[in-house]
């Protein structure tokens, strides 16, 4: 018995609107690298929202309830300075400390290494009687050598800063913070469109809200190095918005007047495309983060960076994150929402329901076609020829050839 050809039902191409999948022999930095997608970024944007809500909520949490730990330069104080040494640690000049005020101290470090290492003590506002007998219990305690190597009560050094001063300094960072995010802001107006511009303020304002959140968690000191460091990270969530708004306006260049992919198709292999390198931009600048971290605060000792190195390790991770995972989807749901993209993606949608239709339809006419002339149509698409019912096993079908053996001729 002959077999048939399978059963083709050809597809209107401007309905094959899905991209060919992505192999699975590729490995995960294959496709990261070049871009081939699979990874549905806008498709699953309620979930990348789920994770944004829930690190806003702890960070304004911690702000509200916490607040945080502002540093002598713009609460005022007290500042005691005296030589670390062997005998000299921080467990024990707090401990002086408390024995002859009464109190505890707002933080004890140690910064530096080596025979440059000190101990720093930040205290509330001492006076001038406060100060004499703190010094005095610390040179009774420690015996701290000047720079001539004799024990001094000038070795240890008080500094005072006045509550005015630390307002001023509150002021000029605060000021210069909000002209920062104007300007910023006034940046992005100018360089986007109108919802590009709403998605990377709102992608700058969670990383801020985030950044400041997170330090006030962990507790960190706010110094004049850390606004520095939050207004950096800034600027660098600003270009990774460009790079990817940049991809994303390429990419839907000219697509309402197609219809076979609609506006959040094209904005997420935008993501995909642009994924790796924010990767590699992230990670490029972290380390030297990372660097500063170990090197200048773990080993040399300088604990002042620490401010400066955690607000820039923060920030950056969490633009790198803010551009990809949350200003692109946030980007197409306000194109979703209104306008002509919200009519072009309702079009395309519409047609891809309506060929769908046309295509199991017409599979059904062509089986049934199959079927009535005497084709059996299998699952896998293909069909067998069989004699209809009504006729005898041994008759030949019409039209059909003779077969056997050839009969002679009468002579």
């Amino acid at each position: 018995m002959a077999k048939s050809s399978p059963v083709v039902v050809d597809s209107d191409p401007e309905l094959d609107y899905e991209a060919a999948p992505s192999d699975k022999r590729h490995s995960l930095f294959e496709r990261l690298y070049t871009g081939t997608g699979g990874f549905e970024i806008v498709g699953k944007r309620k979930v990348y929202y789920g994770i944004a809500a829930v690190l806003v909520a702890i960070a304004v949490a911690s702000i509200v309830f916490k607040g945080f730990t502002l540093g002598i330069d713009f609460a005022g104080g007290s500042r005691i300075q005296l030589p670390a040494s062997d005998t000299v640690t921080t467990s024990k000049v707090e401990d002086v400390y408390r024995s002859a005020l009464g109190h505890d101290p707002v933080t004890v470090q140690k910064v530096g290494s080596g025979s440059s290492a000190t101990i720093q003590i930040r205290s509330d506002t001492l006076n001038t009687e406060q100060a004499d007998k703190l010094q005095s219990a610390l040179f009774d305690a420690f015996h701290p050598k000047d720079s001539n190597g004799q024990p001094s009560r000038n070795a240890i050094s008080v500094a005072e800063i006045s509550e005015t001063w630390g307002g001023e300094v509150t002021k000029k960072a605060l000021l210069a913070l909000v002209v920062f995010v104007g300007l910023t802001m006034l940046y992005i107006a100018i360089r986007f469109e109108r919802d590009m511009s709403i998605a990377a303020i709102a992608s700058l304002f969670f990383n801020l809200i985030v950044t400041a959140g997170i330090y006030s968690l962990v507790g960190f000191e706010v110094t004049p190095a850390a606004v520095i460091g939050l207004l950096t990270i800034l600027g660098y969530v600003l270009y990774d918005n460009v790079v990817v708004f940049d991809k994303v306006e390429e990419n839907t260049r000219g697509v309402l007047h197609l219809s076979k992919h609609t506006y959040a198709e094209k904005a997420n292999l935008a993501a995909n495309q642009t994924l790796m390198r924010s990767i590699n931009t992230t990670v490029i600048g972290i380390l030297p983060i990372i660097g500063m971290l170990v090197i200048a605060v773990w080993l040399l000792g300088v604990g002042t960076l620490k401010d400066l190195a955690l607000v820039q390790l923060v920030g950056m991770i969490v633009g790198g994150y803010s551009s990809i995972f949350f200003a692109v989807p946030i980007l197409v749901s306000i194109k979703e929402t209104w306008g002509p993209v919200a009519a072009h993606t309702k079009k395309v949608l519409n047609r891809r329901a309506g060929g769908a239709k046309a295509r199991v339809g017409m599979a059904a006419a062509e089986r049934v076609g199959v079927a009535g002339r005497g084709i059996d149509v299998s699952a896998n698409g293909y069909g067998r020829d069989h004699a209809p019912r009504s006729q005898s096993a041994g008759a030949p079908r019409p039209g059909a050839r003779p077969s056997g053996k050839r009969q002679k001729r009468r002579h």
